[in-house]
């Protein structure tokens, strides 16, 4: 078996880094991933369609339907037809999952901060442009629609 590349180390440890990243900070608020992006982007974008909703979080009606009336359930979030094609349902925010979701917010911002000390601008400005490269190596790589 040949030895691992510098390309392998680098795209393994970017890997990991997304994975751990992904579900970090919903373990340290105490809430599941997909909860914390349902209210956060409930929060961001008001009223929304639980087909957005699917689209946004990766994940199917059931989910949906399940993780809104949880927080329903919780005081936190409000379900209705949409009036103009009542085969669909929309959510928002009640006031206190407003105000829940901007702490969220707050706290994922300051999560964010602790994670980035001691990593200097520059540093971080040299990996949003490496990332940036190979984003745009693989828009170059695929093939026209």
């Amino acid at each position: 078996m040949s030895a691992e590349t510098p390309e392998d180390r680098f795209f393994r440890e970017l890997g990991a880094a997304h994975a751990a990243l992904r579900q970090a900070f919903a373990r340290h608020a105490g809430l599941s991933a997909q909860r914390v992006r349902l209210l956060v982007r409930l929060h961001r974008a008001g009223e929304t369609a639980h087909s957005d909703l699917r689209r946004v979080l990766g994940a199917d009606g059931a989910t949906v339907t399940r993780l809104v009336k949880e927080l329903e359930a919780d005081g936190l979030a409000t379900r209705r037809l949409d009036p103009s094609d009542n085969r669909h349902t929309l959510a928002a925010l009640t006031p206190a999952g407003a105000r829940a979701a901007a702490d969220l917010e707050r706290r994922h911002q300051a999560y964010q901060e602790h994670l980035l000390a001691g990593v200097a601008p520059d540093e971080r400005d040299a990996f949003l442009g490496t990332l940036a490269r190979i984003r745009a190596n693989l828009t170059a790589q695929e093939p026209p629609q």
